[in-house]
């Protein structure tokens, strides 16, 4: 924390207040005072200030100085631990923070009640929660710092002096943060979808839709466990689909290569054989046989036969009564 009264862009009550500071009882006591006020003014007109030759701001002074007398203590004593002992819950609404401030420390400093200063102090929170959000983004350092920065609506260049970082890597981080708002509207647009599913039910549905489980966890408001109970049923699902796949791949399969040889009646064995003796007549190439053969949709038992021991054909005609 950096920020305080004293460091502040002093508008001329707070200048004042940072030499009030500085008195000893000597400088205010009743033989000195109009002298130590003298001596003051001419100190702020040196410093950009027209006091001496200015009767409001003189008036002002010297107002200044009888409250310090009256209260025993400097008001920035009071002004300068009040804001330091802020956190960033109590500057979230500057004007309510810095309204608060004044009647805290108003009560034995009245003149701070003035509306000149009520704007003066608002602007300090302003600045002290500023200081509190780089304080807090050095803290988290890295990337979640500038993130933090960037979603508190810090400006840019603040942001990039305060922690010493190029433009370049700004971008990369607001490029980012844009890609995972992107992705959130993505994944509550598939939580719109899915509808009155189930959790499991809309759990699979952004699985399937590559959402990570960390966002799953944060948007669909489910817990773990429930991600491992979809895992679990989809795993299940595969499953069960995969077999069915695998039936439906055997059957094409066995539709294709047409029945055993057992299973092929007499009738019908002996129209094959004397189908692939025709083939055989045509051509001698075992290669053209069975693509004859395949064509004309005969049995690949049969077709195997025919390739690669067709003397057994003869065996085959005998045994159906051929």
């Amino acid at each position: 924390m950096t920020t305080t009264a004293e460091t502040a862009t002093k508008p001329l009550w707070l200048a004042m207040e940072g030499m009030i500071r500085d008195l000893t009882d000597q400088d205010l006591s009743a033989g000195s005072k109009e002298a130590t006020v003298q001596r003051m003014a001419q100190g702020l007109d040196e410093a950009g200030y027209c006091v001496a030759g200015h009767a409001g701001h003189l008036l002002e002074l010297r107002a200044a100085v009888d409250e310090r007398v009256t209260a025993g203590r400097p008001l920035l004593a009071d002004f300068d631990g009040a804001v330091a002992a802020l956190g960033l819950d109590d500057v979230a609404d500057t004007f309510v923070a810095a309204a608060k401030l004044v009647e805290q420390v108003g009560g034995s400093f009245p003149l701070l009640r003035g509306l000149g200063r009520r704007q003066d102090v608002e602007n300090l929170m302003a600045q002290t929660r500023l200081d509190l959000l780089v304080a807090k983004a050095n803290e988290l350092g890295g990337e979640d710092g500038v993130r933090y920065l960037i979603t508190a609506e810090v400006a840019v260049a603040v942001v990039l002096e305060s922690l010493g970082i190029t433009q370049e890597a700004y971008d990369e981080v607001v490029a980012k943060m844009a890609a995972e708002a992107a992705e959130r509207k993505r994944v509550r647009g598939l939580l719109e979808d899915a509808g009155d599913k189930s959790e499991i039910d809309k759990v699979k549905h952004l699985l399937t839709n590559d959402v990570a489980e960390a966002l799953i966890v944060e948007l669909a408001g489910v817990a773990s466990s429930a991600i491992d109970d979809a895992k679990q049923a989809m795993e299940a699902e595969l499953a069960e689909k995969k077999r069915l796949e695998e039936e439906e791949a055997a059957r094409k399969l066995a539709e294709a290569e047409g029945p055993s040889l057992d299973a092929i009646p007499d009738d019908e064995m002996l129209e094959y054989i004397e189908g692939i003796r025709e083939i055989m007549e045509f051509s001698t190439d075992p290669a053209e046989i069975r693509m004859m053969c395949e064509q004309s949709d005969m049995p690949k038992a049969l077709v195997e036969i025919a390739v690669e021991t067709p003397d057994k054909l003869d065996e085959l005609e005998s045994n159906a009564g051929g």
